[in-house]
């Protein structure tokens, strides 16, 4: 596609760009593992509509899109940005050498789900060529409107590509992932002889701890979450973010929104004690499917689960860990979900099993010397992050083959 063939319009609000069309791109990205939740319109829309990510709270929203006559060929979800919090890719120090200087670092371009550090598809492309020439739209737009830069964050191997073939400087970050093996696993006893004795040891007691607290679990998957268990949700959300000194960065109109309109991609697991309710985590889920018991099969569909938000109104001992981790690995064990991504930082991941990852995110800067700088910056700081692998990979919680 020539570049004079193309019409770039930018919409200010996610009501003004067709949803059908947007998902029909969204499922491009990947036919075989379903639509990333997170980039799915009804996610973005409800963001907006919710008030969660407004101007008054920093996000001003720009969706480019890319037209071929009447036909999206192309299309991001873009954010001027008068902060840089809700992001998880830090650049501080960028905003504050900027500062130093007298030149204004704010507003600035993110390409990303708000509040949401989770690796997929930024750029939504019918093919390579256009998904290269949207990254070359972006730039040209920030250079047009006088922004200090472009930031595209946790994004999928295929915008790596476009980025570096438009210029732009990547930056890697670590997370912690669980995988499945090609088989799966029968259960989850059958997982944790996976793993070397002390961390097998330290799984079972830390889980040993949350029953003989007497401690019970359930879960239910999207319209099975009731009513009563999304306010619950919410009620335990909203306390954890006020007991670290904030307020919740998403509405309850937010998850109302997420509860009418994709409640297939939300699972629930709700912790209670004699009785009464004390704690929830809120796990997203892409497509998978799953399997019989007694099944036992390398065809097992790569379903993908997202470890999100989690609150509680009492203490106990291991709670978090339950919740958050074991509860949800049992449940992708036993519906075919190969991959559970454990969310932003914690080395602390890694004894449950959840592995190191490297994730990439994509810059440009408008100010020459400081690309120079940030280039450099970025260089000593990849090298490190190698190096933070290396030792990680070393650490391995799985029983390694015997020499």
């Amino acid at each position: 596609m020539a570049e004079n063939d193309y019409v770039i319009r930018v919409l200010d609000t996610p009501g003004q760009v067709d949803a059908a069309g947007w998902n029909a791109l969204l499922a491009l990205q990947d036919p075989a593992g379903g639509l990333n939740p997170f980039m799915r319109h009804e996610y973005l829309a409800a963001m907006s509509e919710s008030g969660s990510a407004t101007p008054a709270t920093g996000w001003t929203a720009r969706f480019v899109t890319l037209w071929e006559g009447t036909q999206l060929t192309g299309a991001c979800a873009l954010y001027l940005k008068d902060h840089s919090y809700g992001e998880y890719v830090f650049d501080h120090a960028w905003a504050n050498a900027y500062h130093q200087h007298g030149l204004p670092y704010y507003p600035k371009a993110l390409v990303a789900p708000p509040f949401t550090p989770v690796p997929g598809p930024r750029l939504l492309a019918r093919d390579a060529a256009t998904r290269t020439l949207l990254v070359q739209a972006l730039v040209a737009w920030c250079t047009e409107e006088g922004l200090s830069s472009l930031h595209l964050l946790f994004t999928s191997d295929a915008d790596v590509t476009a980025c570096q073939e438009a210029g732009l400087m990547l930056r890697h970050n670590v997370q912690f992932h669980w995988t499945g093996p090609p088989g799966g696993y029968r259960d989850f006893d059958d997982f944790l002889m996976s793993l070397n004795h002390e961390k097998r040891k330290k799984i079972r007691q830390e889980r040993r701890k949350v029953k003989e607290a007497g401690v019970n679990f359930r879960w239910s998957l999207g319209a099975d979450i009731s009513n009563a268990d999304w306010d619950f949700f919410y009620s335990c959300y909203e306390r954890t973010y006020y007991e670290h000194g904030n307020a919740p960065y998403l509405s309850r109109d937010f998850f109302r929104r997420m509860q009418a309109t994709m409640p297939e991609n939300w699972l629930l697991f709700v912790a209670e004690r004699d009785g009464a309710q004390i704690a929830t985590s809120l796990i997203a889920v892409s497509a998978g499917g799953t399997r019989a018991d007694s099944q036992f099969s390398s065809e097992i569909p790569a379903g993908v689960a997202y470890g999100r938000y989690w609150g509680a109104l009492e203490r106990v001992d291991c709670l978090h860990f339950e919740a958050c981790y074991y509860q949800p690995l049992q449940w992708c064990i036993e519906h075919g979900y190969q991959r559970f991504e454990g969310g932003a930082q914690g080395e602390h991941k890694m004894a449950r099993a959840l592995l190191p990852v490297k994730t990439t995110s994509a810059h440009w800067l408008a100010h020459p010397a400081f690309a120079d700088a940030v280039e450099r910056f970025l260089e000593r700081e990849g090298e490190g992050i190698d190096g933070y692998m290396e030792e990680l990979e070393r650490r391995n919680p799985f029983r390694q083959p015997k020499s």
